[in-house]
């Protein structure tokens, strides 16, 4: 379900180049009359154009028809991330599971986040808030998920060593201190991603776009 062919947008007008600045202008102008009629197209972006980051399939949507649309095919891993110290790594990871469609995303603290790094993508992404780590393990169970954490703690396995659960949430820790002390005895299982240099640790918005990939390669990929 990954790897998707991007359709041409239902418009003939190509993307621009100011030629003055010599700098692309994202996405596409006004669309041409007659404007389609389907209810799932904005009106404002037909007139005035597209300049969203989008894919073309959803050039001119709305963004709650672009919601629906993705909610019939998002994979069946949610993602988790600490966020005790306002960690600015978040966006990053929004986005990445935005780009892996992932079921959901969980902030575990606090609730306020920078959203500059997610792009935007957190529009067309369900977030939910658990405001301690208890609150989120009450989730889980309830949702009957297997909480994995990705971290390089004593006892982890490697994460291409076996399967990931296919359903399950993958839990990241803050940049720095990894999983709190509060999360970790809480996990079905964790796993650390190998690593080669000489630094301990991988940034926490690289280390979320690893496990991603890796779920994906091992469950998503048709």
């Amino acid at each position: 379900m990954t790897n998707r062919p991007e359709e041409n947008p239902p418009v003939n007008a190509p993307d621009t180049v100011d030629t003055s600045q010599s700098k692309p202008v994202v996405g596409v102008g006004p669309h041409q009359q007659p404007w389609p009629e389907d209810p799932k197209y904005d009106q404002a972006l037909l007139a005035e154009g597209d300049r969203r980051n989008v894919v073309d399939k959803y050039r001119y949507w709305t963004v709650e028809a672009i919601i629906a649309d993705l909610d019939t095919q998002r994979n069946v891993f949610h993602v988790a991330i600490e966020n005790w110290q306002h960690d600015l790594n978040i966006g990053t990871v929004v986005r990445t599971a935005n780009a892996f469609l992932a079921a959901e995303i969980h902030i575990i603290g606090k609730k306020r986040w920078n959203r500059r790094g997610a792009m935007v993508t957190d529009k067309y992404q369900h977030i939910r808030h658990h405001r301690t780590s208890e609150d989120f393990v009450v989730w889980a169970k309830q949702e009957d998920i297997p909480v994995v954490g990705i971290d390089n703690l004593p006892g982890s396995t490697c994460i291409n060593s076996e399967p990931l659960p296919q359903r399950c949430v993958l839990v990241f820790g803050q940049e720095g201190p990894g999983l709190s002390d509060q999360v970790r005895p809480l996990l079905h299982q964790c796993r650390s991603i190998p690593q080669f240099g000489s630094t301990r640790s991988i940034n926490a918005g690289v280390a979320a776009g690893i496990a991603m990939h890796e779920w994906i390669r091992q469950h998503g990929l048709d």
